[in-house]
């Protein structure tokens, strides 16, 4: 009797498990963070063009465009629909780095301001900010000792 429970077990999951498809997955990835890149190096275009912006200024307000857009379209709940279909390609950018503070301050905003955003704002993008900074810094003082 445990054995054939077991097995019903071992199938039910193999029936509810997706199935992915490694190379689809990159090809996703790929072109949707292609997109995105494409999109503020036209931004940076414009911006430049449009406004005479020295190119350092234009890449400033490029970030600024593209978190801006990353958080309207969180509000929306339409990041992410766009994350589930193209996976670490909208994940990775500056895009997915805004999605993840705004998707948190969104979700406990009925806790408070305290409590809820002020407190639970940064629980995905916390360790993000953390490691990176302690990887940066040890870089650097590899790079001061080695130099």
């Amino acid at each position: 009797m445990n054995q054939q429970q077991q097995k019903k077990y071992e199938e039910y999951v193999k029936q509810v498990t997706p199935t992915h498809s490694l190379i689809k997955q990159v090809l996703k990835a790929f072109f949707s963070g292609g997109v995105i890149c494409t999109l503020g190096q036209w931004i940076t275009n414009m911006l430049m063009e449009n406004f005479q912006l020295k190119k350092e200024i234009a890449g400033t307000w490029c970030s600024l465009i593209l978190i801006l857009i990353s958080v309207m379209l969180t509000a929306c709940h339409l990041y992410n629909k766009i994350v589930k279909w193209a996976g670490a390609g909208a994940l990775v950018p500056i895009t997915g780095f805004a999605n993840s503070v705004a998707a948190t301050a969104i979700e406990f905003k009925k806790e408070g301001q305290v409590f809820g955003t002020g407190c639970k704002i940064f629980t995905i993008a916390g360790p993000v900010i953390l490691y990176g900074i302690l990887v940066s810094w040890a870089l650097g003082v590899v790079y001061w000792i080695v130099n």
